[in-house]
């Protein structure tokens, strides 16, 4: 029997389990894997915790990204088959659909194939990262050539994929990191300045670089009290997206310069683009794309095996990682 991963209570890394289970039959409309590497997302570790956009129904699975090989397909499916390999987009329910394990079943529509060069551990660490970045710079925000983004908690894989997607339309890419630790890393990564908000103030390093005017876009998964910080490094009509919660504190609103500099504050997560076929077919044909040139290149930080599951989001929970974690199975 496959091993699968689940919790019975949310809590700590502590309460996710390694089960043997039944191999299960997908239904109509699905699709099952045989699992051969699973990205890890900070979305996994809040919902695991209770603190997610969807309550989990214990006892629960969990994971939103997988590459693997289809080994069944449920009756009516079409447009894909056994044998294929693929990775999972995230459109569908974390606990209803969780991919930790040495099995998984998920929606047919979320499989999708990814470019053969990539290995099984790059190709599940492709769409929770890109698809992000690519809804708030590219979909909604428009990001031009010669414009300047902000993207704070950058070393992460949605921040380095945002750093790419901002290269590669021309943009300056300005990351910023709490310690000077990943400062280097963060250049290699291809980010054109790094602020260390431990040692620098936020606003007059975003000032310096961009002759007074500020940040055209901000993208922040931090929120919190960051956010009166954010709207300081901003320019006048600037558009701040915010797509997480990753500070413990309520998230401030910067009232006075909001008004002051016409700022939006505006909330994001990637499935205004994964639920949305239009836009998830553009998101898709942008990633591939970028791919395809190499302007686009997972950043794998580490690999777990699956038994040292409990481990791998300890280790993310630590802030320590520099790009994706990935668990091979």
């Amino acid at each position: 029997m496959p091993k699968i991963v689940r919790f019975y209570e949310t809590g700590g890394p502590e309460v996710l389990r390694i089960e043997e289970s039944p191999l299960v039959e997908p239904r109509e409309g699905e699709v099952r894997l045989k699992v051969e590497a699973i990205g890890l997302n900070r979305a996994e570790v809040m919902f695991r915790q209770g603190h997610y956009l969807e309550n989990p129904v214990l006892p629960s699975r969990l994971g939103y990204e997988a590459a693997g090989i289809v080994d069944a397909i449920g009756p009516g499916t079409i447009g894909i088959k056994i044998g294929d390999r693929v990775s999972t987009i995230p459109s569908f329910s974390i606990g209803a659909y969780g991919v930790y394990g040495e099995s998984a079943i998920v929606p047919a529509y979320a499989a999708v194939p990814y470019p053969e060069n990539l290995s099984p551990a790059e190709g599940a660490a492709i769409w929770m990262q890109y698809l992000t970045a690519f809804g708030a710079l590219i979909e909604f925000g428009h990001l031009q050539k010669g414009a300047f983004v902000l993207i704070s908690a950058a070393s992460s894989s949605v921040g380095l994929a945002a750093i790419q997607i901002a290269k590669s339309v021309g943009a300056t890419a300005i990351a910023t990191t709490r310690g000077a630790d990943k400062k280097s890393f963060l250049s290699g990564a291809g980010a054109d300045h790094v602020i260390v908000t431990d040692e620098q103030d936020l606003a007059e390093g975003v000032m310096a670089i961009t002759s007074g005017k500020g940040a055209d876009m901000v993208f922040d998964p931090i929120a919190g009290p960051f956010l009166e910080e954010l709207a300081g490094a901003a320019a006048p009509g600037a558009t701040i997206f915010e797509y997480g919660a990753l500070s413990p504190e309520p998230a401030t609103f910067p009232l006075f310069a909001a008004l002051a500099k016409g700022l939006t504050v505006r909330g994001y997560t990637l499935f205004e683009i994964a639920k949305d076929s239009g836009r998830l077919a553009c998101g898709k044909q942008f990633v591939y794309s970028g791919l395809e040139t190499g302007a686009l290149k997972p950043v794998i930080d580490r690999t777990f095996p699956l038994e040292r599951i409990v481990e791998a989001h300890r280790y993310m929970e630590s802030n320590q990682q520099q790009g994706k974690i990935v668990v091979e199975v």
